[in-house]
């Protein structure tokens, strides 16, 4: 897959997200830091419910343009549900998870990115 199909997955992801009122969303190119990814989502949700749709919003609006999940992890608990589409990663956070992991520490390295960079 090229970078502009990864920042094409990475927009659609972030509108998926914002549509089911994802809360701090933050987007990180990681491509000149790691091979797992070009870009990993983050963002946040006030209870399992809202993350698990989050989470099915975000699977349905990739896989609708063609862009299907290789792998889901934690969705039963909806704490922290990883989203695997190869050359992007989401994870979606319950608000403690999110506060307890702090993955935007960890990833500081890679680019943050707005809404605007990724249109």
């Amino acid at each position: 897959m090229n970078q502009e199909q990864a920042k094409e997955m990475a927009r659609l992801a972030y509108q998926a997200l914002d549509d089911k009122k994802g809360e701090d969303i933050a987007v990180i190119d990681i491509n000149g830091v790691s091979v797992l990814a070009d870009y990993f989502i983050i963002a946040g949700g006030s209870n399992v419910n809202q993350v698990q749709a989050m989470a099915d919003n975000v699977q349905e609006t990739l896989h609708k343009a063609g862009y299907p999940c290789k792998q889901v992890e934690g969705y039963q608990s909806g704490q922290w549900i990883l989203l695997d589409f190869g050359d992007l990663v989401v994870h979606i956070f319950s608000r403690e998870d999110r506060r307890f992991y702090d993955l935007e520490r960890i990833w500081r390295d890679g680019k943050f990115l707005n809404r605007e960079d990724l249109e």
